[in-house]
């Protein structure tokens, strides 16, 4: 699996920074793990397939993770690039997603559902094991964020694994679901004194990966707290393992954690 940042900030205005958005490439297909208001014109910058993407997964219904999926549909609907597509593509996410989208086609009869291939919508339960696209498990995790909001891990064939956290507040049960994964996306908006409980700080980032131990993992939805400060170092000082900060354009290959050490020995 391959994963492409598209955004790394929040519903703030960032110059560097876009609202959340990851693209996913498989070897069965592309995914996008959330679609913030940014998130469409991204793909186009980071000169991806946008017009052939097979799924969206919406995590949860704050703006800055969903904004972007209507303007989506609505440019997909009149692209030159889609006008010949056919095959479907799959909304996949929190509860109350498909209510959402309805309102906004219906403010204006925009017709986000009157595209040249089938759409189809699906709401998740809120710890559920599904299959995201082909030979791409996935399973669900109730955040400590609002009501709906999801953490989801995926793996494929060959046993590569990442979590999206989205946005949470501090609870062990994400580090259960979240352990021994090769890639774990995780929010870390404040670095301390954070405002709220219903996100996470540098340390309850760094105490979940102790936890969960990943292979490695990528702090993301960084407020603007963050500029000026070396979140990797801070990191390190909390946990010996692999931090990376993310930032936009970001590239990665997820690999079986087994098999790359059974390639090193």
């Amino acid at each position: 699996m391959k994963l492409v940042v598209l955004g790394s900030g929040t519903s703030v205005p960032h110059p560097q920074r876009a609202a959340a958005g990851f693209w996913l490439e498989t070897e069965t297909g592309s995914l996008l793990l959330d679609c913030g208001a940014d998130t469409p014109h991204r793909m186009a910058a980071e000169n991806l397939d946008w017009p052939d993407l097979d799924a969206i997964w919406i995590s949860h219904l704050h703006l800055d993770h969903c904004g972007g999926l209507a303007s989506f549909l609505f440019s997909t609907k009149h692209a030159p690039q889609t006008q010949s597509r056919r095959k479907p593509l799959t909304i996949l996410g929190c509860q109350g997603i498909s209510k959402l989208l309805r309102a906004i086609d219906d403010a204006n009869d925009y017709g986000l559902f009157d595209q040249p291939f089938p759409i189809e919508v699906r709401e998740i339960s809120l710890e559920a094991d599904f299959e995201m696209l082909p030979d791409l498990r996935a399973r669900s995790f109730s955040t400590r964020h609002t009501n709906e909001s999801l953490a989801i891990r995926l793996t494929d064939h060959a046993g590569a694994s990442v979590v999206y956290s989205s946005d949470t507040g501090y609870d062990e049960g994400l580090a259960a679901f979240a352990r021994g994964v090769d890639l774990l996306v995780l929010e870390c908006s404040f670095w301390r004194n954070k405002p709220t409980a219903k996100h996470l700080e540098l340390a309850d980032t760094m105490r979940l990966a102790g936890l969960a131990e990943p292979r490695k993992v990528i702090l993301t939805h960084l407020y603007l707290e963050w500029d000026g400060i070396d979140l990797e170092s801070k990191a390190k000082e909390l946990w010996p393992g692999e931090t990376m900060a993310a930032y936009d354009g970001l590239r990665l290959d997820i690999q079986n954690r087994s098999r790359v050490q059974n390639r090193e020995r």
